[in-house]
C-alpha cells in the first residue's frame, strides 16, 4: 500500500529560527525543505511512503534548523520542537481512505526538557490518502513488489547520496557556505538526507479532486474579505435554485459539462485547461489555473487565441466564493495594451420560499473592467467593444444556466421582500404589554378582596356605621384599601396609555400611495440598541420619516430597546425623484407631551445602489444614539409608476421656468453622465454646459444638471476632477459681475448650507467663517441660458410656491430679463422668422398613405433610417397638440459615414393635413449635438406631401430647408451652404430608399 502525505502549512509554531519537518513511518523516512522563521509557513509538499501494516504510525516531527551543525555528510543536528502521530488505520477508516485537510496539534514529549516551555507549539495542516493494498493479491506478488520497490529505493538512495556529496564538496571548494545557508529552497538542502531516508519528494500543488482543493483554500488564512465589484459594471446578477457549492463546481471544476456546452454554443474551440494548483502570494494561499482557447470569429475580428488566468481569492465555510479572471488576447489589434478582468462572486441566496424541503439558492454576480498597461488613443473604442462582446457572451451564459437551474426572483425585488413582512397582531402586543407585576398583582388583590366579601356576607353595624355605610374596622384595612386604590389607578392609566398608543400606531402604516410619478416605499423592519432618555424607564419608540416636506409616522412600540415593527410606509407620488430621506426616532410620552429624540439619520439615495437600499442598516446620529450604537433596519424602494411620462412632464414644466424647450437626452449621454458620478440608473440628465471652475487656477470642464444634483467633471491629461452636490444643499445662488480673474465673463456663485456638500469641498474656492462652501463658475458659452436653467432647477427643487412667485416678480422687473428669452430658444416651432428654401420636388410612384408610413415609427422607418446611416434610432409616439396637429420626438446618432464628428440629433416633428385632405405637411426642427457650431443654429424642415397631377396612384414630395441662427458667426454663409447641401442629398437618398422598400414589399 502507498500512503500519500500532503504537508500544507503550519501556524503558530513559535519557532524563532529556520525549521523543517521530518516524516517517518516504519523504516522509511523523509524530510521537508527548510523554511525561514515565519508565523504562518507554507510548504505545499507531497510525500509517498510504502506501508506494509495498518498498525504503523506516521510520525511528523518539527525541528529547529541550525546550519552550524550541518557537516560535510549532511548530518542534521536540529533541535527537536514537537511531533504529530497519526495511525495508518485511522486513514483507512475514512471514506474512500482519504483524510481531508485537517489541523493537527504539535505535541511535545513529557520526558524531554525545553528551554522555551512557555512557547505555543502550534499546528500543522496535513491531508493523507491510502492507495492500493487489495486483500486478494498473492503473497508472491507482494514479495515481488516489495523486492522491486526495495531495489528501486536503494538506487534512488545511492543517487541522492552522491548528489549530496557533490553538492557539499562544491560548496567547500568554492566557499559558498554563506550563500547556500541563506537559501531556503536550494536543492542541496532539500537533498541532504541520511542513508536511512526515503527519496525526497518534489513539491506539488496538484490535487486528486476539485473538492479537496477547495477545502484546502477554505482552511487558509487571508481569504475572508469579500472583494468589491469591478468598476466596469455588472454583467450578470441573478439568483439560481442551486447551492453555492454546486454552482461553483459546475462553473469551475475541470472539464465541466456546462462550460463545454457553453463553448459549443459560442463556437469556442481548442480548449485546454491546466489543473488547479495551490500557490502562495503575500502570505495567502489561493488556487490558480490557466485556460486557453480559441474564440470564434466575429464580423469585425477574426478567430483569436485567448488565455484566462483564474484565481480563487475567496472560499470559506459559509459557501462564499470569489474568482478573479484575467483574460488576455494579444493577437487582436492593440491586444498587448490591455487585459479584461472579470470577477465572479458566488454567495448564498437564502432558502427558497416556494420549497418546503428548504432548498438552497445561490446568487451569481459577475463584474468586469478593462486594465490598460499602456496609454492608447483607442481606449474608448476598446472599452466599448469589450462591453458589447461581454454583454453578448454573458447573455448566452445566463440563458444556458437558466435552462439548467431555476432562476429565483431577485432578493432585492420590492414585492417579494415586502411580502415577507408579517403583520403583528394587536392581541400579542396587548399580552406582552400587560403581562407585568403591576397588573398581575392588582388583579390578584382585587379577586382576593371580592372572594373575601363573598365569604363574609352581612355583619353587624359597629361604631359610627349605619345602613349603606361600611367603615374600616382597623388601620390594616385602611392600608389595604389605599394600596388597592393606588394599584387600580396605575392600571387605569396603563390602559388609557395603551389605547392612545394603539390609535397612534394606525396613522400611516399600510396607507397606499396616491398619484403617478416617483413613489417612495419604506419598510421599517426593526431597531437595535435604542437609547433611553431615562435610566429607570424603558422607552416607547416610534419613527417619523420626512421626504420632500411630507412626513410618515410608524406605530409606537411599548417599553422596548429592540423594537420589531415590520411596517410599510408609502409616500404619495411626486413629479421629482427625492434625493434624501430624513428619519428621527422619538420616545412616546402622550399625544400632547413634548417628545424626546432618541436619534436621527439622513439617507442620501444617490450614494446607495438599489440593492443596498433594499436591505439597509442605518446608524443613528445623536449623543444618546451614538453612545448606545443605535441603528434601524430599513428596506427602501424608489419606483416610477408612470415611466418616461413622468420625466417628460417634469421637463415640460421646467421648460416653462427656463424659457426654452427641454428634451430628453439620448440613452448614451445619460449613461455617460451616470458613469461620471456613479449615479443610480433612474437619474437623468437635464442639461449640461461647458464652463470653468474658479479655484487657485481655473479648470475647464463641464457642468452637469439633473433633477437632483449639480455636478462638475473635468479631465485634464488623464487627471480627472469630479464632484457633485444636491440642490437641497444650496443656500443661495448669486450672479457676480465680470472681472479680470474671470476673463471678462460673469461669475455664478453657488453657496451651500453649513456642513453640506463636504464630499465636494475639493472643488470649492472658499470655506467661509460660517462653515459654508462657495463654488464659482464662469466662461459659459451662453451665460444667460446657463444661469436661468440653474436658477429654475433650484427654485423647482427647494423653494416654496410663495418664494418662487416672489423671485419671478423680481426677475420680471429686471432689465436684462428679456435677454434670457431671446437667446437660444431651443427646438420650439417658431417658423415665422426663418427663411425657408425649396430645395427640390420629387415625384414618387406611391400613394400618400404608403409614403406617410415613413413617419409612423414602424418597421419601414427604422429600416430606412438605419440604412441611411442613423444609429440608435428612437422615436416617440404621436401626441395631439391640437385637434389638427400632432407632435412627436425623434433622436438618433449620425454614423461616421455621414459626419466624421459623429454627432447626436434631437428632432421634434409636427404633422397636419392639407385643406380638403389633399395631403400632409410635416414640420421638423432639428438640434445637433457634438458637432462644430452645433449650438449656433437649428435646422428646420418642411415636407409637403400631396397628390400628383401626372399619375393616378402617385404623389409628390416637396422639401423646404431653413436655418434658424441663435448666435452670430463669420462662418454663417459657409455653414448654411454645407448644411443645406448635405441634408438635400440625404433627404433624396431617404426617399429613394422608401420607394425601393415599398415596391419590394408589394412584389
Amino acid at each position: 500500500m502507498r500512503l500519500c502525505v500532503y504537508l500544507w502549512e503550519g501556524r503558530g509554531l513559535g519557532v524563532k529560527e529556520s525549521y523543517y519537518v521530518k516524516l517517518k513511518i516504519g523504516k522509511y523516512k523523509s524530510k521537508s525543505r527548510v523554511l525561514k522563521s515565519n508565523e504562518n509557513s507554507i510548504w505545499n509538499e507531497e510525500f509517498v511512503f510504502r506501508v506494509c501494516d495498518l498498525d504503523d504510525e506516521l510520525a511528523v516531527s518539527v525541528y529547529r534548523y541550525d546550519d552550524r551543525e550541518h557537516g560535510l555528510f549532511g548530518n542534521s543536528g536540529g533541535e527537536f520542537v514537537g511531533r504529530v502521530k497519526i495511525p495508518v488505520w485511522s486513514v483507512a477508516a475514512e471514506e474512500n481512505r482519504n483524510l481531508p485537510p485537517t489541523w493537527f496539534s504539535v505535541e511535545r514529549p513529557k520526558n524531554v526538557k525545553f528551554i522555551d516551555n512557555d512557547c505555543d507549539v502550534g499546528k500543522l495542516l496535513l491531508s493523507l490518502s491510502l492507495h492500493g493494498g487489495d486483500q486478494d493479491h498473492s503473497n508472491e506478488s507482494k514479495l515481488a513488489s516489495s523486492n522491486d520497490s526495495h531495489s528501486s529505493r536503494k538506487i534512488g538512495e545511492s543517487k541522492h547520496l552522491m548528489k549530496s556529496l557533490a553538492g557539499r564538496l562544491e560548496k567547500l571548494l568554492h566557499k559558498k557556505d554563506e550563500i547556500s545557508t541563506t537559501s531556503d529552497n536550494s536543492s542541496s538542502e532539500v537533498s541532504a538526507l541520511s542513508d536511512h531516508e526515503d527519496s525526497a519528494p518534489e513539491p506539488s500543488g496538484n490535487f486528486s479532486t476539485f473538492e479537496e482543493s477547495i477545502e484546502l483554500v477554505k482552511f487558509s488564512k487571508g481569504n475572508n474579505e469579500t472583494p468589491e465589484n469591478l468598476p466596469g459594471g455588472i454583467l450578470l446578477d441573478q439568483t439560481f435554485g442551486v447551492s453555492p457549492k454546486d454552482l461553483n463546481k459546475i462553473l469551475f471544476a475541470p472539464h465541466s459539462d456546462f462550460m463545454t456546452n457553453l463553448a459549443e454554443l459560442q463556437g469556442t474551440t481548442d480548449i485546454h485547461e491546466e489543473p488547479w494548483k495551490l500557490i502562495s502570494e503575500e502570505g495567502k494561499s489561493c488556487l490558480r489555473r490557466a485556460v486557453t482557447y480559441t474564440k470564434a470569429a466575429t464580423k469585425l475580428v477574426k478567430a483569436v487565441k485567448a488565455t484566462e488566468e483564474q484565481t480563487y481569492i475567496k472560499a470559506n465555510n459559509n459557501n462564499e466564493f470569489a474568482i478573479h479572471v484575467i483574460v488576455s488576447t494579444p493577437d487582436i489589434p492593440y491586444g498587448n495594451t490591455f487585459k479584461v478582468e472579470l470577477l465572479y462572486k458566488i454567495i448564498p441566496g437564502g432558502v427558497l420560499m416556494s420549497s418546503s424541503s428548504g432548498e438552497e439558492s445561490a446568487r451569481l454576480v459577475v463584474s468586469w473592467t478593462v486594465n490598460f498597461s499602456q496609454q492608447t488613443m483607442m481606449k474608448g473604442m476598446i472599452e466599448g467593444g469589450a462591453r458589447q462582446g461581454l454583454k453578448e457572451s454573458f447573455d448566452q451564459f445566463s440563458s444556458l444556466l437558466s435552462q439548467r437551474f431555476k432562476v429565483v426572483k431577485d432578493i432585492s425585488d420590492k414585492d417579494q421582500m415586502l411580502a415577507n413582512l408579517e403583520t403583528e397582531h394587536k392581541s400579542c402586543l396587548a399580552v406582552q404589554y400587560f403581562w407585568n407585576f403591576t397588573v398581575v398583582s392588582t388583579v390578584f388583590m382585587l379577586l382576593y378582596v371580592l372572594v373575601h366579601i363573598f365569604l363574609c356576607g352581612s355583619h353587624e353595624l359597629k361604631g359610627l356605621e349605619f345602613g349603606g355605610l361600611d367603615l374600616p374596622d382597623s388601620f390594616g384595612e385602611i392600608i389595604t384599601c389605599a394600596v388597592l386604590v393606588l394599584q387600580l389607578e396605575r392600571v387605569y392609566y396603563m390602559i388609557l396609555y395603551f389605547v392612545e398608543a394603539t390609535l397612534r400606531r394606525e396613522n400611516d402604516h399600510g396607507i397606499k400611495a396616491r398619484g403617478d410619478g416617483w413613489v417612495l416605499t419604506v419598510a421599517l423592519i426593526e431597531g437595535a440598541n435604542l437609547a433611553s432618555t431615562n435610566s429607570t424607564e424603558t422607552p416607547d419608540p416610534y419613527v417619523v420619516f420626512t421626504c420632500n416636506g411630507k412626513t410618515k409616522t410608524s406605530s409606537v412600540k411599548l417599553q422596548t430597546l429592540d423594537p420589531q415593527w415590520n411596517e410599510i410606509l408609502e409616500f404619495d407620488a411626486v413629479e421629482e425623484a427625492p434625493s434624501v430621506l430624513d428619519l428621527e426616532v422619538f420616545d412616546f410620552d402622550g399625544p400632547f407631551d413634548q417628545v424626546s429624540s432618541l436619534g436621527h439619520a439622513e439617507i442620501n439615495f444617490l450614494k446607495h445602489t438599489s440593492a443596498e437600499l433594499a436591505d439597509l442598516w442605518v446608524p443613528l446620529d445623536g449623543k444618546l444614539a451614538q453612545s448606545c450604537q443605535s441603528k434601524l433596519h430599513l428596506r427602501i424602494f424608489l419606483d416610477n409608476n408612470n415611466g418616461v411620462e413622468t420625466i417628460r412632464d417634469y421637463l415640460a414644466n421646467l421648460g416653462k421656468e427656463v424659457g426654452k424647450k427641454l428634451n430628453l437626452r439620448s440613452p448614451h449621454r445619460n449613461s455617460t453622465f451616470q458613469k461620471h458620478f456613479g449615479l443610480p440608473p433612474e437619474e437623468f440628465l437635464v442639461s449640461d454646459f461647458s464652463c470653468s471652475l474658479k479655484r487657485k487656477m481655473p479648470l475647464q470642464g463641464r457642468l452637469f444638471l439633473s433633477a437632483r444634483i449639480v455636478g462638475f467633471y473635468a479631465n485634464l491629461f488623464g487627471h480627472k476632477t469630479r464632484f457633485f452636490f444636491l440642490w437641497e444643499d444650496i443656500e443661495d445662488i448669486r450672479v457676480l459681475p465680470p472681472s479680470l480673474a474671470s476673463v471678462g465673463s460673469p461669475l455664478l456663485e453657488i453657496i451651500l448650507h453649513k456642513g453640506r456638500g463636504l464630499d465636494s469641498r475639493h472643488g470649492a474656492k472658499v470655506l467661509d467663517e460660517q462653515g459654508r462652501l462657495h463654488f464659482y463658475f464662469h466662461s459659459f458659452v451662453s451665460f444667460n441660458v446657463a444661469s436661468r436653467t440653474i436658477m429654475a432647477l433650484w427654485r423647482t427643487r427647494t423653494l416654496e410656491p410663495d418664494q418662487k412667485a416672489e423671485i419671478e416678480e423680481d426677475e420680471r422687473d429686471d432689465d436684462g430679463g428679456k435677454a434670457f428669452l431671446l437667446e437660444e430658444s431651443g427646438p420650439h416651432f417658431v417658423v415665422e422668422d426663418v427663411k425657408m428654401t425649396k430645395v427640390y420636388t420629387m415625384e414618387l410612384p406611391l400613394n400618400i398613405k404608403s409614403l406617410m408610413k415613413m413617419f409612423e415609427g414602424g418597421e419601414l422607418e427604422h429600416k430606412v433610417m438605419s440604412k441611411s446611416g442613423c444609429l440608435n434610432y428612437v422615436t416617440a409616439t404621436w401626441e395631439n397638440v391640437t385637434s389638427e396637429v400632432q407632435e412627436r420626438r425623434v433622436c438618433y446618432k449620425f454614423s461616421h459615414r455621414i459626419s466624421i464628428f459623429g454627432g447626436e440629433v434631437n428632432s421634434t416633428q409636427q404633422k397636419s393635413t392639407l385643406p380638403n385632405d389633399n395631403g400632409w405637411i410635416v414640420n421638423e426642427i432639428m438640434t445637433l449635438h457634438n458637432v462644430p457650431f452645433g449650438d449656433h443654429f437649428r435646422v428646420q424642415f418642411r415636407y409637403q406631401i400631396e397628390k400628383s397631377s401626372f399619375a393616378h396612384n402617385s404623389c409628390k414630395c416637396g422639401l423646404y430647408i431653413g436655418l434658424m441662427w441663435l448666435k452670430n458667426t463669420k462662418f454663417e454663409p459657409r455653414i448654411t451652404k454645407n448644411v443645406i447641401g448635405m441634408f438635400t442629398r440625404r433627404s433624396q437618398e431617404i426617399l429613394q430608399l422608401v420607394e425601393r422598400e415599398i415596391l419590394l414589399t408589394c412584389q
